[in-house]
């Protein structure tokens, strides 16, 4: 799927000089950060709604001393 974005000049010569010192495309570049970003904001994300979660009383909390008896790793 082709997705046009616009870069301020200064991320935009960034990138430029990135792919050319590395031998690679901007568009490889350019498909890790969303790769790498996209897995970063699905963590926050998903956290921020777990707190949530967990503040409205949701969402089990456990001790690590309960983890630990239930799996048997207890002292």
């Amino acid at each position: 799927m082709a997705t046009s974005i616009r870069l301020d000049p200064e991320t935009e010569l960034r990138l430029d000089r990135l792919a050319a010192q590395t031998g690679r495309t901007k568009a490889y570049y350019l498909r890790e950060l969303v790769k790498n970003g996209l897995e970063d904001l699905e963590d926050y994300y998903l956290a921020a709604a777990t707190m949530e979660s967990v503040r409205k009383g949701e969402e089990r909390v456990f001790t690590l001393a309960e983890v630990e008896r239930d799996l048997g790793l207890a002292d």
